[in-house]
Parts: structure tokens; sequence; C-alpha cells
């Protein structure tokens, strides 16, 4: 029961909690990323593919829009 939970857990932090934290991060340093960091990020991305595709129908990225005055 015990190594249930704990299978429930890590898949839990896989699928959901760390792709969620993979994402604010790459938001805030998409722009200003060096090389290395940028690397970084797109192995990120490889390794948590399967919890960004299970968040990708609720997220969105793209840009707001701008106001024109």
């Amino acid at each position: 029961m015990i190594l249930a939970l704990v299978y429930l857990a890590l898949a839990g932090a896989y699928l959901l909690v760390v792709p969620i934290a993979v994402l604010f991060y790459l938001q805030l340093r998409w722009h200003t990323a060096g090389s290395f960091e940028r690397a970084f990020m797109y192995f990120l991305v490889f390794f948590f593919f399967p919890g960004l595709l299970v968040l990708s129908p609720i997220v969105n990225l793209r840009p707001r829009p701008r106001k024109i005055a």
C-alpha cells in the first residue's frame, strides 16, 4: 500500500508538478537565456515531455495582445 502511494506521488510529480515549474521557468527566462541555459531548457522539455503534453490543452503561452493607445 505504501509503495503504491510512493509510485502515485512520483507519477504526480513527473506528470504535473515539475512540468508546471518547467513552464513557469521557460516563460520567465526564454528570451534572456544564454547558450548553456538554453540547452538546459531543451533538456527539461525533452525529459518532462509527457507531463508537458498532459498540460498542453490548458496552458496558453501566447503573448497578450497589445493595447493601442
